[in-house]
């Protein structure tokens, strides 16, 4: 017999609503697991916990703390944080916004007006210590169970289906909880994506490796990106009257910047005429922080039964446009509303989570595209094989305005 889809509907429904007063009877289950509390896996417990689900939130990290960043929130990144109620709390932590980005470029940095944000809002560059904070106690405030120092060991499977997860407490004692989906938004070497062998797709072989520290001393007009030769390098305002300040080379050369990191970023900052005045005037607050990427840039399938993937998990690019974190954002707005829609029972959560992986492939491609041009830093790479990602530099800039008008709305 076939059943008409508003009994369908009308029976998942019911389902959800009983498993939800079950649920609430065992402490040990949850709607939604999250592994991975930063600017992924704390905006995603956010959403979802203010959708009314039960939403357990781990990481293994203490907070706050800082992690390996590019810190720039892009436009489109600021605009959901307000949607979000937390765009004036980076604000107030003293990092100071950005109304333009200038590119310098050749030996005698010759400029030009990269973007200016006069007409669609401002960038930020906090630190990751402070952002991901922010992200977390909004979620805590949105019922969110937080857990740190907790290190998850293995995923809970049933029937080739995940059911919870595995792991150790700050005390060191062995938990299993129970959740209806196990999300992983523990970064590129996430355990999550290993333990259910999550296939790659539009693999790409990295290009950069990058380090940075932060400075006083020089303050920069705004927003500054320098090419020259085969380096980039990128100056922006930071919390505190600091300057985030990064360099960028070609992969080949990772080896030989790893034996002398610090020596490295120092003379590759003498490389650029306008940057000279930080070694001459300026002081290095910090040590010097160095990414050698291990993976490659890649989507991977961001969800099975029981599980899905959510920022760099799920997909990820060189830092060299620095999009992680404004993407991020977006596919944990994605995820939550599959999530929500198939565990109330709108609509079957399978075909509502290969609709967020359509969602997100459409929304991040051409950028993917252009990320993987921009960090040849002048090398040919062809990127034909990425269908549907052929955008003009004017349509991606039509592209983000048309997204950010979206938002506004």
């Amino acid at each position: 017999m076939f059943r008409s889809k508003n009994l369908e509907r009308a029976l998942r429904q019911r389902a959800y609503a009983a498993r939800k007063k079950v649920n609430s009877s065992h402490r040990g289950h949850y709607d939604v697991i999250v592994v991975g509390a930063r600017c992924a896996g704390a905006p995603t417990a956010m959403l979802l916990g203010r959708k009314g689900l039960r939403v357990l939130l781990v990481d293994r990290s203490s907070f706050p703390s800082d992690t390996i960043s590019t810190h720039y929130v892009h436009q489109l990144g600021v605009a959901r944080l307000a949607n979000w109620g937390l765009a004036d709390q980076v604000r107030d932590s003293n990092c100071r916004a950005i109304n333009e980005v200038a590119l310098f470029s050749g030996p005698r940095s010759l400029q030009s007006l990269f973007m200016s944000f006069s007409t669609v809002g401002v960038s930020y560059c906090p630190r990751r210590r402070i952002l991901d904070r922010i992200l977390l106690d909004a979620a805590i405030a949105a019922g969110v169970e937080f857990r740190p120092l907790f290190k998850v060991e293995q995923l809970l499977a049933n029937f080739g289906a995940v059911i919870g997860i595995r792991g150790r407490s700050e005390s060191r004692i062995v938990v299993d909880e129970h959740a209806a989906i196990v999300v992983g938004a523990d970064g590129t070497n996430s355990l999550v994506a290993r333990q259910v062998k999550s296939p790659m797709y539009y693999v790409e072989p990295r290009a950069t490796c990058y380090a940075y520290s932060y400075w006083s001393g020089v303050t920069p007009g705004n927003g500054e990106i320098h090419f020259r030769n085969d380096r980039a390098a990128t100056v922006f305002p930071t919390n505190d009257g600091l300057t985030c300040l990064t360099t960028v080379w070609r992969a080949p050369e990772t080896q030989a910047i790893r034996h002398d990191v610090k020596g490295g970023y120092l003379e590759a900052i003498g490389f650029f005429p306008r940057l000279r005045p930080y070694l001459d005037c300026g002081r290095q607050e910090e040590r010097v922080y160095s990414y050698f990427a291990q993976f490659p840039n890649f989507y991977r399938k961001p969800f099975g039964p029981g599980w899905a993937l959510v920022g760099d998990a799920g997909y990820h690019k060189d830092p060299i446009t620095a999009l992680g974190i404004t993407d991020a954002f977006r596919d944990a707005e994605l995820l939550a509303d599959a999530i929500e829609r198939g565990l109330s029972g709108k609509r079957d959560l399978g075909q509502s989570l290969a609709a967020y992986e359509r969602l997100r492939n459409k929304a991040s491609l051409p950028l993917y595209k252009f990320t993987i041009e921009i960090s040849s830093l002048g090398q040919k790479r062809s990127t034909k094989r990425l269908v549907g990602s052929d955008r003009t530099s004017a349509g991606r800039a039509l592209y983000l305005s048309r997204e950010l008008a979206a938002l506004k709305r």
